[in-house]
């Protein structure tokens, strides 16, 4: 079910965002079967169809529009936008690059650091790996994961896993 509503233009730091109304909000949950957590939805703004992903902060849930939704979308802050919303079923899981699998089976160490951290830092290390274009940027990035779960370097900005 595609809901549509105007929403006015805000920003939380650098994150320009719209709420979603409280009933919209209502059917989503409803429809994705849960109420907390993150919602996937897609979103038309501009007649450009997006994927995003709703995201409870600071107490408030917000649909965060980036430049890519809305171009120059934080100089827009106070403007009202037209929103079309759905909740997005489809499965947005991503498979760990088969050489990243292959270093974990290799290394023990790591393997067990990978898995003991949580859901969201695993997925930001496989998303970076699994993006990357040239088997080079792939093998050199494995390594600095590897040295990253075992505490020799920093990887994805941090020092520890």
């Amino acid at each position: 079910m595609i809901h549509q509503f105007k929403a006015t233009l805000d920003i939380i730091g650098i994150n320009p965002f719209v709420y979603v109304p409280e009933q919209i909000l209502k059917d989503l949950f409803t429809q994705a079967g849960k109420d907390k957590g993150h919602i996937p939805v897609r979103i038309v703004i501009n007649n450009n169809q997006h994927k995003q992903t709703l995201v409870k902060f600071s107490g408030d849930w917000r649909l965060y529009i980036n430049t890519t939704i809305l171009k120059n979308s934080p100089k827009r802050i106070g403007e009202t936008i037209d929103i079309a919303i759905e909740f997005d079923p489809a499965d947005r899981s991503i498979m760990p690059h088969p050489e990243f699998l292959k270093a974990l089976d290799q290394n023990k160490e790591a393997k067990q650091v990978f898995e003991s951290l949580p859901a969201s830092r695993q997925k930001e290390i496989i998303r970076y790996i699994s993006f990357l274009k040239s088997a080079d940027s792939v093998t050199r990035n494995v390594q600095k994961a590897m040295g990253f779960l075992t505490g020799k370097n920093r990887f994805v900005g941090r020092d520890k896993p």
